[in-house]
């Protein structure tokens, strides 16, 4: 069942184009999450979906109804925002039951369902107290309390944690997806944070300049991204890049003669791959390639090593106890499967056959880019 559907939405402010015919679906139950840059249309797109903005052009559903001209209490959503938005002068009880108290909720549901989402957010001992009086996870807390206790059709979270520290950030994804799964509940949220969606999403809409760069499950994106812009910005570290060039017997590096990358014609095509596909002096039946180190990131557990393959770099991810010396020379393995190709023009994914010829476009179907299905 679809709970949310977006059909081709369009938002402009005179001149200014902020959502340009984006379209999608949302599973109940799923948690989608949209993400992007700064100015991509995120937040915009959420705002539309909550009634706090109307769409220039196109159509939103929630629970199978058109909910043009709508409030968002009238369309069965609850939000929470970046800020935290609590008022200072009521308790933490106040604050959360205060959309119910205006909408003339009896004080026995009220009463019902406080305890119930402070029970669920172990927020049971900070009811009497003051939102000054609480830290910040704490304070996030009461405002997700604030929405659950709505129990609307939907609930959106625009970026929500982005105020908290890097643990805190990451102890509270884990508690909202956790909770989301096991009250079945169909969020939409919005963040600049690849790690959050990666982690958290059932399905990402990555967003560029008003538009939908892909549409799929994490693993998609990040094992067959549809463009260079989704190849760059979803992972943990940097996918390399290398411009490819015409070989005598396929795609080399450009500026190289050797070794073979791909048996196809290369010219116009970049290389990517991610640095833990990339293994330094391992690897059977695989592509070896001489670098330099140049410069190592060691992080514990591993480490980032970055090489230099003439007057380019690549990176790749070692073991931390088997970390080479900057300044030694290294073989490059990767499995032909773990390379991305793109168009260098258009930026579009290319599917490469190993039968040689010219890179093709990859279809949308194996791309998912801008699949109304979330």
């Amino acid at each position: 069942m679809k709970n949310v559907v977006v059909r081709s939405v369009t938002k402009t402010w005179g001149e200014t184009s902020a959502v340009a015919d984006v379209s999608f679906e949302v599973e109940q139950g799923h948690l989608v999450v949209l993400l992007g840059p700064s100015g991509c249309g995120k937040s915009t797109t959420l705002r539309m979906i909550a009634g706090l903005e109307e769409p220039t052009a196109g159509a939103i559903e929630i629970g199978g109804k058109d909910v043009r001209g709508l409030t968002g209490a009238a369309r069965g959503v609850a939000m929470v925002f970046q800020s935290y938005a609590l008022f200072p002068h009521l308790t933490v009880a106040d604050n959360i039951t205060f959309g119910l108290s205006v909408r003339g909720t009896p004080k026995a549901e009220m009463a019902r369902r406080l305890d119930k989402v402070a029970s669920l957010l172990g927020l049971g001992a900070l009811l009497v107290r003051k939102p000054s009086q609480l830290s910040g996870g704490q304070q996030q807390r009461v405002a997700l309390g604030r929405a659950l206790i709505a129990e609307a059709l939907v609930c959106l979270l625009d970026e929500p944690l982005s105020n908290l520290d890097a643990q805190l950030r990451q102890d509270l994804r884990r508690e909202i997806r956790a909770l989301q799964q096991r009250l079945g509940i169909t969020m939409i949220y919005v963040t600049h944070d690849q790690t959050e969606a990666m982690s958290m999403a059932d399905r990402i809409i990555l967003m560029r300049g008003g538009r939908i760069e892909q549409n799929g499950p994490p693993a998609a994106l990040y094992e067959r991204p549809a463009s260079l812009f989704v190849a760059r910005f979803v992972g943990g570290a940097p996918m390399s890049f290398l411009d490819l060039d015409d070989g005598p017997q396929g795609a080399v590096i450009a500026g190289t003669s050797a070794p073979l990358m791909l048996p196809v014609t290369g010219r116009g095509c970049v290389l990517g791959l991610r640095p833990e596909d990339v293994a330094v002096d391992i690897g059977e039946n695989a592509t070896r390639l001489h670098a330099r180190v140049t410069a190592v990131e060691y992080l514990g557990a591993d480490a980032l090593v970055t090489c230099a393959v003439g007057d380019r770099s690549i990176m790749a991810r070692t073991p931390g106890g088997a970390v080479p010396q900057v300044g030694a020379s290294v073989g490059l393995t990767w499995n032909p499967t773990a390379a991305h190709v793109f168009d260098k023009t258009s930026g579009e994914r290319v599917s490469v056959a190993s039968g040689g010829g010219m890179p093709q476009p990859a279809s949308d179907s194996e791309t998912q880019k801008g699949s109304l299905y979330a």
